[in-house]
């Protein structure tokens, strides 16, 4: 690809192309369904439990982490797919460590979760009674 210069239309067209690939995130991949169901239940939970402003930033880390993590992933296994149809064991290696990494993303972002959430719900199951 050639670099052809910094344009200002470029760079509003880069941003196209990257709401796109978000768009397509959302659209097509399912695993992506459940992490947007779970990020809207935590987001939720946030504002119910009065999240402080760090707090709010390492949720929103965890979740910016787990979709930039779910797109490559995706991003890798199209590519693959594309180059590479039939069955091929490094193909089939890079896809599995996409979705490790993926898988650990989740994992780090529940434990996340898990910090931040269970004092507070501990707290408030604890005052019902």
């Amino acid at each position: 690809m050639k670099n052809r210069g910094f344009t200002f239309r470029k760079r509003l067209a880069s941003f196209r192309y990257a709401f796109n690939g978000i768009r397509l995130l959302i659209k097509n991949e399912y695993n992506a369904w459940i992490h947007s169901f779970a990020a809207i239940c935590v987001i939720i939970a946030g504002f119910f439990f009065s999240l402080s402003s760090t707090e709010w930033i390492a949720v929103i880390i965890a979740i910016g982490t787990v979709f930039s993590a779910e797109a490559i992933n995706s991003a890798i296994e199209a590519i693959s797919d594309l180059v590479s149809p039939e069955y091929n064991e490094a193909i089939k290696k890079a896809k599995d460590l996409a979705a490790g990494a993926v898988l650990i993303t989740a994992i780090a972002a529940a434990a996340v979760g898990f910090i931040i959430f269970l004092p507070k719900l501990t707290y408030f199951i604890e005052n019902l009674k």
